[in-house]
């Protein structure tokens, strides 16, 4: 069985690795489907239904990232003390009972507070614990290919749980979905929200009976005196690469919170229906499989630094053609081919994020610490991308508010390249913790 302490980590059979890496890889894609995934593929329909402006929908993501924020800082020493198939499975199963909640179609306020009740439930238990979880599954030489298998598993569960969505969406309502009425295309999500909630609920109730019946791959964790946390928060804030992918997660992460207007833009700007709007951002989440595996089999023959200075490149590249404004309804060609190109960019961080922890000498006993504190700044972009998009759309209509939205992307881009050209020269290759 794995042992999450210091001294030894025991190998799984392959069977048991697979079962393993499977279970992290539902639980890891799960826990986002209700706050994210499925407002990122139905995003038109999301604004209406529920009467939100774009930056009102903004405001709800600002308020997840606001809780999210300290989540980060309290729960990531959660995963150096307790076992993560506990923490992970509570924060299925409390993360579905609020798609029950969302179904009923809350006020504006009421569904802020919801996306406050997720920014606990899908962070304050579960994130670092994953990411611990993974980590242990790499060990030292394979962490490129283990963070390349969640990410490219969790694409391929984003990508299922989308086109279910859209086949529900569908099935419900049996005419033109430019026909459909408001009430049609509501108890439509209604379904979806209904469906989704319960295989959620299912999954985490999964997690702890598959792992509860194979004592092989039952996770131990040493236990940790609060003082040793403590300690624990003194010596990851001493190490610089921590400070680093701080910054590089920051910036990395505003490239993948745009995804959230790929599907408007192709509806607003590109003129395509609600339902292939919708296609289009499910088949997006598709290609993540293929690039998580790539990139993270790329990672583990090169460094991942080295791979973030080359993603960082695509995205500024990418961004900077949809900041032109060349791209119209009648360069259909153009448009797929820097979707797909700036997609690449932003989904190959979703392996890199946490593969370069290893090559960043951050010692595996403080794990959990350094991915609460990572995070902590790192993914603040849930808290001001939201309404910061929200703004700039609402307040310049048609594309040239998404003009500027990928303009702010090209900067944040920027710097993040250069973050990962320090990052990369303080790091040697090929160092053992």
């Amino acid at each position: 069985m794995i042992s999450f302490t210091v001294n030894s980590t025991i190998i799984l059979s392959k069977g048991k690795k697979a079962i393993q890496i499977t279970l992290l890889v539902l639980a890891g894609e799960a826990i986002f489907i209700l706050p994210f995934v499925l407002a990122r593929i139905f995003r038109p329909t999301v604004l209406d239904v529920f009467k939100l402006t774009n930056l009102e929908l903004g405001t709800c993501f600002s308020v997840y990232g606001t809780v999210a924020f300290v989540s980060y800082f309290f729960g990531g020493s959660f995963a150096d003390k307790y076992q993560p198939r506990y923490l992970m499975a509570i924060s299925l199963i409390f993360t579905a009972l609020g798609g029950i909640y969302m179904s009923t179609y809350p006020s504006f306020f009421g569904l802020t507070m919801l996306y406050g009740y997720w920014g606990f439930t899908t962070i304050f238990l579960f994130w670092a614990a994953m990411i611990k979880a993974t980590r242990v599954w790499g060990g030292k030489l394979q962490q490129g290919i283990a963070f390349g298998l969640l990410d490219g598993g969790r694409g391929l569960v984003s990508f299922v749980f989308g086109w279910l969505g859209i086949l529900i969406f569908s099935w419900v309502i049996v005419d033109e979905i430019e026909t459909a009425t408001l009430l049609e295309r509501k108890q439509a999500y209604t379904y979806v929200l209904l469906i989704c909630s319960g295989i959620i609920a299912f999954i985490g109730v999964l997690l702890i009976v598959l792992i509860k019946n194979d004592p092989s791959i039952e996770m131990t964790v040493e236990k940790t005196t609060t003082h040793q946390l403590l300690k624990n928060y003194l010596e990851v804030i001493k190490i610089p690469s921590v400070w680093l992918l701080m910054i590089i997660i920051l910036c990395a992460y505003t490239g993948y919170k745009i995804t959230d207007v790929y599907s408007q833009y192709a509806n607003e700007v590109m003129g395509y229906n609600e339902s292939d709007a919708a296609a289009i951002g499910s088949n997006l989440l598709g290609i993540r499989v293929f690039i998580g595996i790539a990139v993270g089999l790329l990672a583990d023959k090169t460094r991942s630094s080295f791979m973030m200075m080359i993603c960082f490149g695509i995205s500024i590249v990418g961004s900077l053609i949809f900041a032109s404004g060349v791209i119209a309804p009648n360069t259909s060609m153009l448009f797929w081919f820097t979707i797909i190109s700036l997609a690449t960019g932003v989904y190959a961080f979703r392996t890199l994020y946490f593969s370069a922890i290893q090559e960043g000498e951050i010692p595996l006993q403080v794990t959990g610490t350094a991915v609460g504190l990572i995070s902590l700044i790192g993914f603040t972009p849930d808290i001001f991308m939201g309404p910061a998009m929200g703004f700039l759309i609402d307040n310049s209509p048609g594309e040239l508010g998404f003009q500027k939205v990928f303009l702010m992307l090209a900067i944040f881009a920027l710097i993040g390249l250069l973050a990962s050209v320090v990052f990369y020269r303080i790091n040697k290759p090929n160092r053992s913790l």
